[in-house]
């Protein structure tokens, strides 16, 4: 692999065989005689290269292949076909060379031990990634302040918030300075203080270290605010492989457009149906999608038709992108 690409994946797939069970007393009589399996590709034909020191954003609905990929990515399953190399070691060998250089976090599950404050499971882990006594307090150290940690470290993890269990998950992810951090989502299930808080560490620290970062969020805030570059993953296939303008622009140059009514206004006029038109529950407010060349036609005519009393307009967020794209996976380019 080349030394110019922190990951490189081709044609990668991964196939899983699953025992369909015939329901009731006699099929499951039957299945210990003839089994009866299904077929499920969760990643296929997926070429992709990362370069040293990107975050790249891993999107797409429930089951479309992004986990798997990075338990690909990890070494956790092994490729049914197609070669993947991340920093030059082929995951699944789990190379000790290759273990002390990546590290998962997966938003659902944990590193930690439950009845245990964290300190004891860091000692455990300082022990298992070899670290000296000197490195280990001076990571510690810096972790724990660039979290806001060290008030927390010597309480049970069980009687932690959601939030703080978190941020110290990262420092145990973080703990042995891996090169490649794989990031499942982070904040999954976390309020909008302890979102931005962990986005704030995880941009700090890439400033700091230049690490690699792949980052699965269903939160566009994350991949806004962290990622340079948005793979979208449909049914295990890359279908998009670019920056955020580019990713907006995947349903045309469209603009949103949003106007706010000082009485409740007639919603099924053409004018407004014509564009997609998002109403709030008092028909007081609609978001318009207007193509860029008529946005000027389209304010004016809503202006002069309707009572006004505030009105705004802004490029189509990815979030709105994404919803659409998800409902409608067919408007995908192939």
């Amino acid at each position: 692999m080349s030394a110019t690409y922190a990951l490189r994946a081709r044609k990668l797939g991964k196939t899983f065989r699953i025992y369909q069970k015939s329901p009731g007393f006699w099929g499951s009589l039957r299945g210990l005689f003839r089994r009866k399996y299904e077929e499920n590709a969760a990643v296929r034909d997926f070429d992709l290269d990362i370069s040293p020191g990107e975050i790249v954003g891993l999107l797409g609905a429930n089951g479309a292949g992004k986990t798997t990929f990075m338990k690909l990515a990890t070494g956790l399953i092994m490729p049914s076909g197609g070669d993947l190399h991340v920093l030059g070691h082929v995951p699944f060998d789990r190379s000790r060379a290759f273990r002390k250089n990546v590290a998962l976090v997966m938003g659902q599950k944990s590193q930690l031990w439950w009845d245990l404050p964290a300190l004891d499971s860091l000692q455990l882990l300082k022990r298992f990634y070899e670290l000296e006594d000197r490195e280990y307090t001076e990571r510690v150290g810096e972790l724990s302040e660039l979290l806001g940690t060290d008030h927390v470290l010597r309480i049970p993890l069980r009687k932690l918030s959601l939030g703080e269990r978190m941020k110290l998950e990262l420092m145990a992810c973080l703990l042995h300075h891996p090169k490649f951090v794989f990031l499942d989502e982070p904040t999954i299930g976390l309020d909008l203080v302890a979102q931005r808080r962990i986005r704030e560490f995880l941009k700090s620290y890439h400033r700091r270290h230049g690490v690699t970062i792949i980052l699965t969020s269903h939160y566009m805030a994350d991949i806004e605010a962290l990622c340079q570059r948005i793979v979208l993953v449909d049914r295990g296939e890359k279908r998009f492989d670019g920056s955020h303008d580019a990713f907006a622009r995947l349903l045309g140059s469209e603009k949103l457009l949003t106007f706010m009514f000082t009485r409740p206004v007639a919603s099924d006029d053409l004018l407004f149906r014509e564009y997609s038109p998002e109403w709030n529950d008092k028909r007081t407010e609609v978001a318009l999608k207007v193509p860029q060349d008529k946005v000027c036609e389209v304010g004016a005519a809503v202006l002069g038709r309707y009572p006004v009393s505030d009105f705004g307009t802004e490029k189509l967020p990815i979030e709105r992108v994404m919803h659409r794209l998800l409902e409608k996976p067919e408007l995908l380019p192939r």
